[in-house]
């Protein structure tokens, strides 16, 4: 395993980060105990959930990802070997579930407090290393959407000063140590940064946004906040949705896969010109002799912003070709092969 440091601190994290996101969905609990022993045997030691998981989101299993990691942590009784990563939801409609329902739902000091405490219940903890803001109480672009729309009228939201307070009273009171973002715009990243040093107040160490070989968005205005200010990318969705593995080629729909369950939820990542570059990406993968997968996720694992890269799993098998990633080195060659394909049919997944 490779490890990086989180943004300023003294945290040296893998390079490959365990997402957990299936686990009381998709996978059993002992599914995910299988997925947490086998990822720390390969030198995995970043883990990251969020309240709001397991995913698709719905009441029963609001919070049953946590849970499993609690329990995790109660019987191996390992948590100091774990870096563990979660985060507060934001304002969405449907998600009446989650403390007093969607439009409630904020970076308010009341809904932190309530959204701490609950995590900490659920996994078994007394703190959160990094803990992140899930998507911005703003209205941007986000989950498949590229334009900013500005509207005049969106200012019922916690201002960035008020949510960099209410962090840093998590942090005195020791429940949190680091704080990250996710689903963030470039302006939100520096805005953040920038308030943290005015006000001495809590930086932002990382943001979690999507990444991946049909969804290089990042590269555009992130890239260069994240390097030059030391807030790296926590990439996720590196397959796009488990798509550029090639399982899904052809029409195919693999039993408890994602697009299987839930066709209609994940478009974004399902698109004509999605599938033509994925098509030639799992070509070129399979031309070099590298799992699909594997080819997939070391692309984005060698990326200059990237501290981690955020896999996920259904299967074991499915979790050993995504871990191996770290040991691929891509070629030049490699790399312009991918380029060619990027040029032709660029960000087809957004």
């Amino acid at each position: 395993m490779r490890y990086r440091k989180l943004g300023t601190t003294d945290l040296s994290v893998s390079v490959i980060c365990l997402g957990t996101m299936t686990f009381g969905e998709q996978n059993s609990q002992q599914d995910g105990f299988d997925q947490m022993d086998y990822a720390l045997e390969r030198g995995v030691n970043f883990f990251d959930t969020a309240e709001l998981y397991a995913v698709m989101p719905r009441k029963e299993t609001y919070g049953k990802t946590e849970e499993i990691l609690g329990n995790w942590f109660q019987e191996k009784k390992n948590r100091d070997k774990i870096i563990l990563a979660s985060k507060i939801a934001s304002k969405s409609d449907g998600l009446e579930w989650i403390r007093e329902g969607s439009e409630n739902l904020g970076f308010d000091k009341k809904n932190m407090n309530a959204a701490i405490d609950a995590s900490l219940r659920r996994l078994k903890t007394d703190y959160i290393d990094l803990y992140q803001l899930h998507w911005p109480e703003r209205k941007v672009p986000k989950f498949g959407q590229l334009d900013y729309k500005h509207d005049p009228k969106d200012n019922n939201w916690t201002t960035i000063e008020e949510v960099l307070f209410n962090l840093n009273e998590l942090i005195k009171a020791g429940k949190v140590r680091h704080v990250g973002l996710s689903n963030e715009t470039p302006w939100g990243m520096m805005k953040f940064l920038e308030v943290a040093k005015q006000k001495n107040l809590p930086r932002m160490m990382s943001v979690q946004n999507v990444y991946s070989l049909v969804n290089r968005v990042f590269d555009i205005g992130h890239s260069e906040v994240a390097i030059k200010e030391n807030c790296g990318l926590l990439a996720y969705s590196p397959l796009a949705g488990g798509r550029l593995s090639g399982k899904y080629i052809g029409g195919t729909n693999p039993k408890n896969a994602r697009y299987t369950l839930w066709p209609q939820r994940f478009s974004r990542h399902h698109t004509e010109r999605g599938e033509k570059a994925i098509d030639q990406y799992v070509s070129l993968a399979n031309k070099y002799g590298i799992p699909p997968s594997t080819f997939a996720n070391a692309f984005v694992n060698d990326r200059p912003f990237v501290t981690s890269n955020i896999i996920g799993a259904t299967t074991m098998s499915q979790l050993k070709e995504n871990i191996d990633s770290i040991d691929i080195k891509l070629t030049e060659e490699m790399h312009s092969d991918i380029a060619d394909v990027h040029l032709t049919n660029p960000n087809p997944c957004v």
